[in-house]
C-alpha cells in the first residue's frame, strides 16, 4: 500500500496544479497578467496542499481504479467540494486584500473533479472500452440473455476478469425500445430473427444466466441452435456460494432446462425451527438426505446426526462433511431404521429435537420383486422411528413421502401411503409435531431417469423409454429440500404438505434434450427404443387424491391437504395385519398390501379427478 502511495502523491500534485493554473487561464481567457502570475505562484502551493491534504486524510487514494465505480466519484466530488469550500473560507479571510476570484475556486473545483474522475476511470476505460476492441481477434463476439440484473452482472464481471468474451449486445425478449443501450453496448430484440446477430454482428456465443426458468432455457436453445450460436450458462450467485460451481461459463444442463423459478423461501422461520437444535436425518447418504444435511448445516443446528444403512454412503458423506468435524459437532452412524434397540440407542443418546425421515426404498420395479422388504423397510422403519420420536419427545418430525403414494400401483407408493396414514394417527394424541412432504421426482438422484439416459448416451444408446406418453414431475434436489425445509416450519401437527411440482415432463422430452445437450442429433447419431411399462409403474402420477383437491396454498409452493379424520386403531390394525404378511410367502404379502391399500384410497377418493389440474 505504501509504494501505491508513493505513486499517487507526484501524480496528484501534478494534475493539482495543473487543474490550478488551468483554472486561472480560462478565467482570464489565456491572458493573466503578471499581477495575477504573482497571486497564482504564491497561492498555488496553499491551494494544492488544501486538495490533496483532503484527499490522503479520506482515504480517497485507496479506491482501486480497477473497479472504480460511480460512488468513488461522489466520494471525491465530495472531499473536492470541502477543499474548495475552504480555500474560500481562507480567501474570505486570510486573503481579504488580494482575493483569489470566486470564478477561480469554482473552476479549479469543476476541474479537479474532472482531472481526478477521468483518471480515476481510465483504466475501466481502457478494461471495458478500448481492449474489447484492441484484443477483438482473439475474443469471441459474444450475447446475453436478458437484462436484469443478473445479465448486468454478467457483463461486469467478464468486462473485469473474462478476456475471451467480448459482449456485443444483449438479447432481450420483453417489450423494448428501440435503440437502447445498457452500459454502452446495445439491446436486441429477441422477436428479430436470431441468424442476423450471426450475420451483421458476428455474434458466436450466447451466455444465459443461471437464473433463467428451465422453459425459458429450452426456447433459448432452440433459437440458439437454429442460429448457429454456442450457448452456455453463466452460475447463479446463489450456486457460486454454495461451491457447485466456479465462476465462469459452463455447458447448459438438463437441471437448466427443467428449473424454474426460484421459491421465495421464510428464512427466518427456517433458522428458528432449526438453529440451535439436535438434527436427526435418516437416510442421511440419499440423494434427498444428504441434500437435507447440507442445507441444514447452513442454519446452524446445536449438532447434527446423520443417520444411514450403508456403510459406503456413510463413509462418504463423512468424508464430504470432515473439513467441519472440529467446528461442528457431527455425529454419522451406520444403522437400520427398522432396529428398535439400534434406533432407540440413537435417540437416548442424542436426544434430537427435530427429525427429516428420508430412509426408504425407493426404486419401483425392484420393490415389485420384494414385497416384504418394502414392507419391513418404509412401513415398519417408519414406524418404529415415529414411535420412539413421540417416546423421546421429538419437537418436531417431517416425513419425506412420494407422489407414488397417491393412488398406488405400486408395493413402494403403497408402503408410502401407509407410512403416511401412520404419521397422520400418531399425530391425533402424541405431542410430537408430525408433518408429511409429498413430492415427485427428483433430478439426478441415485438410479433415477437422468443418470441412467446419461450412461446410455455415454455408451452410444440406445436410450430407453417405457412408453411414448409416460409423464413425470421433476424437480431439482436443492429446491426439494429448500421446501422440505420451508414446510418443516409452516407445517401443523398432521398436515400433509405437497410440493408444487410445475408441469409434468414427457420422458420422451426429457430423453431428447439430454440427446440435444450432449451434442447429438434424435435420430441421426442415437435412438431411442420404448421398453414397455414395468411393474407398477402408472403414465401419470398424481400429486393430489380428490379428497385433498381443495389443498389450500399456505406457501408460494406449498399445498396443504385438507385434513381427514385418521383413526388410530383402523391404522393399527392394518400395520398388524402387514406384521402378519411378512412371515408369509410374497404372494401373501402382496395380497395384504393391496387389501390395505385399498381401504385407505377407498376413503380417500370417490372418482378419478384430473389430479394434473390441481397441482
Amino acid at each position: 500500500m505504501k509504494y501505491r502511495l508513493a505513486a499517487i502523491i507526484p501524480v496528484y500534485l501534478l494534475v493539482l496544479a495543473a487543474c490550478y493554473y488551468t483554472a486561472y487561464l480560462l478565467r482570464f481567457d489565456f491572458g493573466i497578467s503578471d499581477d495575477r502570475i504573482q497571486q497564482l505562484m504564491a497561492t498555488l502551493p496553499i491551494v494544492v496542499s488544501i486538495k490533496l491534504g483532503l484527499l490522503l486524510i479520506c482515504g480517497e487514494w485507496r479506491s482501486t481504479f480497477r473497479y472504480a465505480t460511480l460512488a468513488d466519484l461522489l466520494y471525491l466530488s465530495a472531499c473536492s467540494t470541502v477543499a474548495a469550500a475552504i480555500c474560500l473560507g481562507i480567501n474570505l479571510t486570510l486573503l481579504a486584500d488580494n482575493m483569489v476570484p470566486k470564478g477561480v475556486i469554482l473552476i479549479d473545483w469543476t476541474l479537479t473533479i474532472l482531472a481526478i474522475g477521468t483518471l480515476r476511470s481510465s483504466w475501466r476505460v481502457y478494461r471495458e472500452v478500448l481492449q474489447p476492441y484492441l484484443g477483438s481477434s482473439t475474443q469471441s463476439p459474444t450475447l446475453i440473455y436478458g437484462v436484469d440484473d443478473a445479465a448486468i452482472g454478467i457483463l461486469k464481471t467478464l468486462q473485469t476478469s473474462r478476456r475471451e468474451f467480448r459482449v456485443i449486445g444483449f438479447i432481450n425478449d420483453s417489450p423494448i425500445t428501440r435503440n437502447s443501450r445498457i452500459s454502452g453496448i446495445p439491446v436486441f430484440s429477441g422477436k428479430s430473427n436470431w441468424r442476423s446477430f450471426k450475420r451483421k454482428y458476428g455474434a458466436k456465443h450466447l451466455l444465459i444466466p443461471g437464473t433463467v426458468a428451465g422453459r425459458t432455457v429450452r426456447d433459448v436453445l432452440e433459437r440458439c441452435a437454429e442460429a448457429g450460436l454456442k450457448s452456455s450458462i453463466i452460475p447463479a450467485v446463489n450456486e457460486l456460494v454454495d461451491g457447485k460451481y466456479r465462476l465462469g461459463v459452463r455447458d447448459v444442463t438438463i437441471t437448466d432446462l427443467l428449473r424454474r423459478p426460484p421459491a421465495d423461501l421464510d428464512m427466518a422461520s427456517i433458522r428458528e425451527y432449526v438453529a440451535g437444535r439436535r438434527v436427526l436425518v435418516t437416510g442421511a447418504a440419499g440423494s434427498i438426505g444428504s441434500e437435507i444435511c447440507r442445507q441444514a448445516l447452513g442454519y446452524d443446528p446445536e449438532s447434527l446426526i446423520l443417520l444411514d444403512q450403508s456403510e459406503e454412503g456413510v463413509f462418504n458423506i463423512e468424508r464430504e462433511h470432515h473439513h467441519l468435524a472440529k467446528e461442528r459437532a457431527l455425529h454419522f452412524i451406520v444403522g437400520d431404521i427398522g432396529n428398535h434397540d439400534t434406533m432407540s440407542r440413537v435417540m437416548a443418546e442424542y436426544q434430537p429435537q427435530l427429525v427429516f425421515h428420508a430412509a426408504a426404498y425407493k426404486h419401483v420395479p425392484l420393490m415389485e420383486l420384494h414385497p416384504q422388504e418394502a414392507i419391513r423397510n418404509n412401513v415398519f422403519g417408519t414406524k418404529n422411528i415415529v414411535d420412539l420420536a413421540h417416546e423421546y419427545g421429538v419437537e418436531r418430525f417431517v416425513l419425506i413421502s412420494t407422489d407414488k403414494a397417491v393412488r398406488p400401483s405400486s408395493v413402494m407408493g403403497s408402503t408410502k401411503l401407509v407410512a403416511e396414514k401412520y404419521v397422520q394417527s400418531v399425530a391425533s394424541y402424541s405431542q410430537t409435531r408430525f408433518i408429511t412432504v409429498r413430492f415427485g421426482n427428483v433430478l439426478n438422484s441415485a438410479g433415477s431417469v437422468v443418470p441412467t439416459f446419461r450412461k446410455q448416451i455415454e455408451a452410444g444408446g440406445p436410450i430407453t423409454v417405457t412408453h411414448p406418453e409416460m409423464v413425470r414431475f421433476f424437480m431439482t434436489i436443492p429446491e426439494a429440500v429448500q421446501l422440505v425445509h420451508q414446510a418443516g416450519a409452516i407445517g401443523d401437527s398432521g398436515d400433509v404438505l405437497i410440493l408444487e411440482m410445475g408441469e409434468p415432463v414427457k420422458i420422451v422430452d426429457l430423453a431428447r434434450d439430454m440427446i440435444f445437450l450432449s451434442g447429438l442429433k434424435y435420430p441421426d447419431d442415437i435412438d431411442i427404443v420404448f421398453s414397455g411399462i414395468r411393474p407398477g409403474e402408472k403414465l401419470y402420477e398424481e400429486l393430489f387424491y380428490e379428497s385433498e383437491e381443495g389443498a389450500k396454498k399456505v406457501h408460494d409452493k406449498i399445498y396443504c391437504a385438507s385434513r381427514k379424520s385418521i383413526s388410530a386403531s383402523e391404522v393399527n390394525y392394518d400395520i398388524a395385519k402387514l406384521s402378519e404378511s411378512l412371515c408369509g410367502t410374497r404372494g401373501d404379502a402382496l395380497t395384504t398390501l393391496r387389501k390395505v391399500v385399498d381401504r385407505i384410497v377407498s376413503g380417500d377418493q370417490s372418482a378419478k379427478p384430473d389430479l394434473r389440474r390441481a397441482a
